[in-house]
C-alpha cells in the first residue's frame, strides 16, 4: 500500500453518491461504502492477505462515509447560515422603516 491508495476513499464516496442517484435508499449508503472499501481492501489494497485486506478496507469505507456526511453537514451549515443572515436584513430593513 503506498500514499496514492487513500485516494479510494473519495473515490467511494463518488460511488455511492452515484449509486444513490441511482436509486440506493439513503440509510444503506453507509453499508455500501464498507462493503466497497472492503471490496477493493481485498481486490485491490491487499490481494495476497484476505483479512488485512478486509480490514483496511472496512476502514477506507468508514473514512469515505464520514468524508462524505461530514461534507453534507457542512454544506447544510453553510446554507443555513446564509439564510440566517439573509432573515436578519430583511428583518432590520422592515424595522427600519
Amino acid at each position: 500500500m503506498n500514499a496514492y491508495d487513500v485516494a479510494l476513499v473519495p473515490i467511494i464516496t463518488g460511488m455511492v453518491q452515484v449509486a444513490k442517484e441511482v436509486g440506493l435508499p439513503s440509510r444503506f449508503a453507509s453499508l455500501f461504502a464498507v462493503i466497497l472499501g472492503a471490496v477493493a481492501g481485498v481486490t485491490y489494497l491487499f490481494p495476497d492477505d484476505l483479512w488485512k485486506g478486509i480490514f483496511v478496507g472496512i476502514t477506507f469505507g468508514l473514512a469515505a462515509s464520514g468524508l462524505y456526511s461530514g461534507g453534507k453537514y457542512t454544506a447544510q451549515s453553510i446554507q443555513a447560515r446564509a439564510k440566517a443572515r439573509k432573515d436578519a436584513k430583511a428583518m432590520a430593513k422592515r424595522n427600519k422603516y
